[in-house]
């Protein structure tokens, strides 16, 4: 999976787009447009995988996604190395295993998602699996955007690092130049806003 592959199904878009973490970016991921994409996202998962230590995914009993991109990276990484998929769900300020999952404890387990920016929701499963007593052998993501590497306390692997700069509401030029904001996602659709 390369970056020409992303921008060819529309995955990349350009302009100035308002983060699910608050910040500003010009480069926005629309992870739906590969995860339509069943044949590119098995080819991104399988580079995923391979690229975290052997023994972490010969040795993983259990995938778990966040919810909701994260759910069906979790799938087709359970479905290649056949193992359990689990979904940790959003519940409060966190992540909860519902509808009757069960994780035994020492349970070893891969953790994936689809776009990493700031690290925000792979936190809220680790806590989740903290909490669980699982054993996490590694975190594999599909795109890594972030800006600079993040410590999760395992190893971490993405079938495509493509950092994007982003900005505080605060200090972002293209909100200084009048660009209008857009955001995007699950918590907005394609919506233009005034310049912050």
């Amino acid at each position: 999976m390369t970056l020409n592959d992303l921008e060819r199904i529309g995955a990349v878009l350009r302009g100035h787009f308002l983060l699910t973490s608050g910040r500003h970016s010009d480069l926005y991921f629309e992870k739906f447009r590969l995860l339509e994409a069943p044949s590119l996202l098995g080819t991104a998962v399988d580079l995923m995988l391979s690229r975290l230590p052997e023994r972490a995914w010969r040795q993983a009993k259990a995938i778990v996604g966040p919810t909701l991109g994260g759910v069906i990276v979790a799938y087709e990484a359970a479905r290649q190395l056949d193992v359990r998929a689990l979904y940790a769900e959003r519940e409060g300020d966190g992540r909860a295993f519902r509808r009757g999952s069960v994780l035994e404890p020492d349970t070893p387990v891969l953790v994936v998602d689809d776009v990493l920016t700031t690290g925000t929701s792979i936190r809220e499963v680790l806590a989740l699996l903290e909490r669980s007593q699982a054993r996490v052998l590694g975190i594999g993501v599909l795109i890594d955007r972030s800006e600079s590497p993040i410590e999760f306390g395992a190893p971490l692997a993405s079938a495509l690092r493509l950092p994007a700069q982003t900005y505080a509401p605060d200090e972002c030029p293209l909100c200084r130049q009048g660009v209008p904001l857009t955001k995007r996602g699950s918590r907005g659709e394609l919506t233009p806003e005034s310049p912050l």
